[in-house]
């Protein structure tokens, strides 16, 4: 199967003349023509060609409950026509934040910002003002924005990262300052001892272990049992601040993020994508004794577009029904999660495929390996990463959109009709490889 494609290959040829590589982000860049939507809908997107696409990227994560749910549509529409933008404050961001606060464990103040890298800069930002260290710690593999201070050893070259145990700071593009890696430490997720023995070595130094908790940038990688306890616990041990990078999990994973799944309180957390329903929005939570300092003016945080008005309505509208109807949102995004898993697990198995299928199941990842499981950047290093990239082209021309490197979001639009016309589509597009 061939998708027609000329408007878009036009659309490509004429925006290299006007955009940077021709797209607006380079996750987007693609080995060939990218895909230029026209709209979208519940679990589907149409493409400019007239190509309809089943779609388990959504928007990267953010269309929990598909694209263009009514009750958000109708948020946003009401709020742009009584306003874009204040520069003031306004009563639904009070609401919202108090609904945050009801949901997430480690929610006793809030910020809002627009996007997920801005959320972490003031995070890591108030973990130094709080603290009065400078260091932060980081997991290898584990991606926190595009800003210098964090974009280091997100998927690094294996031969320039340093030993297994004992990663070295690699930078993620030309341009950083180099001076950023020098309050920087990377260790290797899953890795208890490695954890500890950094910990004690900079004792005292630390301001913050930043981390997602579910590594979702790097596969889906779930913690070890009792991985995450031990964490909380050595932050507590040595007086650093403990950072819960939720902007995949958040919303996604429970009502209250992957802290509630998995029953750990960080000191602050940063959400994003899935809080909105496409819209952009963010936000910085944490304990009241942190976050105050920011209430006093200690650590600076600003931005003229912190809880525009129609993002917030767009939040306000969706945590609304992720809070309300909670049971029935997550019972079909497990449920459905399990059933499209198993369905890729079998499709591959009959092919005679190595391949790992993993992942809690509203989002998971699927691997080209004949390990046992994936537990951190060099397991997932050591997959077949050009296979995936292979896969996911021969699944779009079979009408299917997941992220180029196999991971699966799923949304509550999604139905069983979809997982079985996407499980064969995956059988299809194994024969072809």
């Amino acid at each position: 199967m061939t998708r027609t494609l000329h408007v878009s290959r036009d659309l490509y040829a004429n925006g290299q003349r006007f955009l940077a590589g021709g797209v607006s982000s380079d996750a987007r860049r693609t080995a060939g023509v990218p895909l230029y939507v026209d709209r979208a809908q519940g679990a589907r997107l149409w493409d400019v060609d007239g190509n309809s696409y089943v779609d388990y990227v959504l928007g990267q994560g953010p269309a929990l409950l598909g694209h263009c749910p009514a009750p958000v549509v109708a948020a946003i529409a009401d709020q742009a026509a009584r306003g874009m933008v204040y520069s003031a404050q306004h009563a639904a961001e009070v609401r919202v934040a108090e609904r945050i606060c009801a949901m997430v464990p480690s929610a006793e103040r809030v910020r809002f910002n627009t996007v997920g890298s801005e959320a972490v800069h003031g995070a890591l930002r108030l973990a130094r003002g709080y603290t009065g260290r400078s260091k932060i710690l980081k997991f290898e593999g584990h991606y926190h924005g595009w800003l210098d201070p964090v974009l280091y050893s997100v998927h690094p070259a294996v031969d320039a990262a340093g030993p297994a145990q004992a990663p070295v700071a690699v930078p993620g593009t030309a341009g950083q300052q180099p001076g950023h890696s020098d309050d920087l430490i990377v260790c290797p997720w899953n890795d208890l001892e490695t954890l500890t023995g950094l910990m004690a070595r900079h004792a005292g130094q630390i301001a913050a272990v930043i981390a997602e908790p579910v590594l979702c940038n790097t596969g889906a990688i779930s913690p070890d049992p009792g991985y995450l306890e031990a964490v909380r616990r050595l932050c507590d041990e040595h007086g650093t601040l403990l950072i819960f990078d939720e902007i995949i999990t958040g919303f996604r994973l429970a009502p209250g993020g992957a802290q509630e799944r998995f029953g750990i309180t960080p000191d602050l957390s940063v959400f994003g994508k899935a809080m909105a329903g496409g819209m952009q929005v963010s936000a910085l939570v944490g304990r009241a004794a942190v976050m105050d300092h920011i209430s006093t003016g200690k650590v600076a945080h600003a931005g003229t577009f912190n809880s525009q008005p129609v993002g917030i309505a767009a939040a306000e509208a969706t945590l609304r029904i992720l809070d309300e109807r909670r049971e029935e949102v997550y019972g079909t995004l497990y449920e459905r999660g399990e059933e499209l898993m198993e369905g890729l697990r079998a499709a591959a198995a009959k092919a005679g495929v190595p391949m790992l299928v993993d992942g809690p199941g509203p989002v998971f990842q699927t691997y080209f390996t004949d390990a046992p499981a994936v537990r951190d950047y060099r397991d997932f290093a050591a997959t077949d990463r050009a296979k995936m990239a292979r896969l996911q082209a021969a699944l779009l021309d079979r009408g299917v959109n997941m992220v180029p490197r196999g991971l699966w979001f799923m949304s509550t639009a999604h139905t069983t009709a979809d997982v079985d016309a996407t499980v064969d589509a995956f059988a299809g597009a194994l024969r072809d490889l």
